[in-house]
């Protein structure tokens, strides 16, 4: 069954060369009870390993079954571990987490081939060892003796033909201990191969075959029949390629759930990370989504097929300065710009800051001073009222529209119409309230007061220059043809060169609208950004922990790579942990991001709209984060070398 020719093994300490096996050769038939003694350090334990495909030697052949294992991959050793090895260990090497009966399924777990799995069986072996009714104990519950039946039950799972044991005895008493060497003895009586480890010669003494180390050399072979057998062993190791299927999945899922549960504050932790991170997601593209969606709204208000004429005062201060240009407006431009064809409506306005007074109430507003057109123009048709009139403007007349914010600041629930303000001091009348336009982002459209241009000129702000000419095209395909002409005109107006034209800013309303539109979009992008940020951040921490939780269950690592775990198995296990923290995380930061996307908009007033978009992203996003961040740590942990994380202290 095992043929081992010219083996060695020699360990690197630094600079110093340890061998621990030297050109051993030894066969070992079916159904042989073989003991392995020496002192410590003679290699027993080495051998022991490389004969379990727990470790690679350096040199020599070691032939299983007829089957050369050298030439074996990882997951190929990782099958014959599985199917044709059973280990038991001096330490037990229990999951703490989980039961007797659970301990036992392990080896199944790692079982591709579905018709081996038989999970009613760990309950036969474990009455067989006398623990039918501590199955579901965990290992801190359990006696010496018990953790190792439990050990043993384990090995006997998937009747394999070679039983391991390494120092099977050495941390239980002298009864327990004879009862664990007379269940291997009917082991190997049922024809299962047993090699077991002992440094003490009353426990060697029970085997039918006593071999001798020292010093990483064979100094005596007793007992038991020498020599190879006569016998082929072809089919003891059968190993085929088997694809992951679903019940795979689900192993290695629950697997993982129990890994989360048992650690539940590193768990919370990790989870917290991604909740954040989401979180901000969800709520930071909600407000830029309602920022845009406002704005949309707010310059749908603003009309269509509108230019506006001022003063470029960019060019202004980069040329005019050093020139002499100084542009200023005034009515007459407007007047002149109304003579141009295709112009549909014309107003001339001006504005300033003034303070308005009803009663005992006052407020800080914006006074716009238009002409009549200005109405159409900006689709001011009052709500309540009327808007003033040419004759009115004419003759300067006192009159005023009130904006929403200044009606329901300065009158509340009273109707303003036929009533008398004060604006910086001078009476006024209100004759209309306009419609609510609502914020554009840098202003409140409603909080303004609009009154005829002669009487903001000439009554409340003594100023005979405008600020601006709105104009209104008749057609949309013919505002560059009007733009034209408009700058032309007021160029020559106002003196200029053809090389100073520049100076007149003629702007389209609806490059307005895309500039205005742009800058939401790209501070909604800046917000989506920065939370993108912080779950990323939230992403490297989950890879740190998961690191972290590598190094700390390396053990755990050796030991379901003893009894049959490949590398894809681990790494499967490892990066569905962290998937799952992930999209738990990212389920709970939907949740609550909506909520406090709903608490802005109800309680700060904020406009704001989760999009399914959105929604997906971050979800997406989280469980991308999960697997990229998890992947590295569970490559970590899939090429660990069994015997070493086994080792790892």
């Amino acid at each position: 069954m095992i043929s081992i020719k010219n083996l060695s093994k020699t360990y690197h300490l630094g600079e110093i060369q340890v061998a621990a096996l030297k050109n051993i050769s030894l066969h070992i038939r079916e159904g042989e009870f073989v003991a392995i003694t020496g002192p410590s350090g003679s290699g027993k334990s080495t051998m022991l390993h490389i004969l379990g495909l727990l470790d690679k030697p350096d040199g020599g052949s070691y032939r299983l079954g007829g089957t050369e294992t050298a030439g074996l991959t990882d997951d190929q050793l990782a099958a014959v571990r599985n199917e044709q090895i059973g280990f038991v260990f001096q330490t037990f090497n229990l999951l703490p987490r989980l039961s007797a009966k659970e301990n036992v399924e392990l080896p199944l777990i790692y079982t591709p081939n579905l018709r081996n799995r038989d999970f009613n069986s760990s309950e036969k072996i474990l009455e067989r060892v006398g623990l039918a009714r501590r199955s579901s104990h965990n290992p801190n519950e359990l006696s010496g003796g018990e953790r190792q039946r439990v050990a043993i039950a384990r090995a006997l799972l998937k009747n394999p033909g070679l039983i391991l044991a390494d120092e099977p005895t050495g941390n239980l008493d002298s009864v327990t201990t004879g009862e664990i060497m007379q269940i291997f003895k009917e082991l190997n009586g049922e024809g299962h191969t047993v090699v077991m480890i002992t440094h003490e010669p009353d426990l060697a003494d029970k085997a039918d075959r006593i071999i001798k180390l020292t010093d990483g050399e064979i100094v005596a072979d007793t007992g038991g029949k020498k020599g190879e057998d006569d016998r082929e062993y072809t089919d003891i190791i059968r190993i085929k390629a088997h694809a992951l299927n679903i019940t795979q999945m689900k192993n290695y899922f629950m697997q993982a759930v129990k890994s989360l549960l048992a650690n539940k504050t590193r768990s919370v932790l990790s989870i917290m990370g991604v909740l954040i991170g989401v979180t901000a997601v969800i709520a930071m593209l909600a407000l830029g989504a309602g920022a845009r969606e406002d704005v949309k709204q707010r310059l749908a208000h603003l009309g269509s097929n509108l230019l506006s004429v001022r003063p470029n005062r960019r060019a202004m201060r980069s040329i005019a300065a050093n020139s002499g240009f100084a542009i200023r407006l005034t009515a007459e431009d407007g007047e002149a710009v109304k003579k141009i064809p295709l112009t549909d409506k014309v107003s001339s306005t001006v504005d300033g800051s003034v303070q308005v007074v009803y009663g005992n109430k006052n407020k800080n507003t914006t006074v716009i001073g238009a002409e009549p057109d200005y109405e159409y123009i900006q689709s001011y048709t009052p709500v309540a009222g009327r808007f003033f009139t040419e004759k009115e403007m004419i003759s300067r007349e006192r009159v005023a529209l009130l904006g929403k914010s200044v009606k329901d600041t300065l009158f509340e629930n009273e109707y303003p119409v036929g009533k008398s303000i004060k604006i910086n001091r001078i009476s006024f009348k209100v004759i209309g309230v306009l419609p609510e336009k609502g914020s554009s982002g840098w202003r409140d459209m409603d909080d303004q007061i609009i009154i005829p241009l002669n009487t903001a000129m000439y009554r409340l702000f003594g100023n005979r220059y405008v600020d601006d000419i709105e104009v209104k095209v008749t057609k949309e395909e013919d505002i560059p043809i009007v733009q034209s002409q408009i700058q032309k005109l007021i160029a020559r107006r106002q003196k200029l060169p053809d090389d100073k034209k520049e100076l007149i800013e003629v702007r389209n309303a609806a490059e307005i609208q895309e500039a205005v539109s742009s800058t939401a979009k790209t501070f909604s992008w800046l917000l989506g950004s920065i939370a993108f940020i912080s779950l990323l951040v939230g992403g490297i921490g989950i890879m740190n922990i998961m690191l972290v939780s590598v190094t700390e269950r390396t053990r755990e690592i050796g030991i379901r790579k003893a009894i049959g775990a490949n590398n894809r198995d681990i790494l499967s296990q490892f990066i569905i942990e962290t998937v799952a923290i992930c999209v738990i995380g990212g389920i709970m930061g939907i949740i609550l991001g909506s909520l406090i996307t709903a608490g802005l908009s109800r309680f700060a007033g904020w406009s704001t709209k989760i999009s399914f978009f959105s929604v997906s992203l971050a979800f997406v996003f989280s469980a991308l984060i999960g697997l990229f961040f998890g992947l590295w740590p569970a490559r970590k942990a899939a090429k660990l070398n069994p015997i070493d994380a086994l080792r790892y202290e």
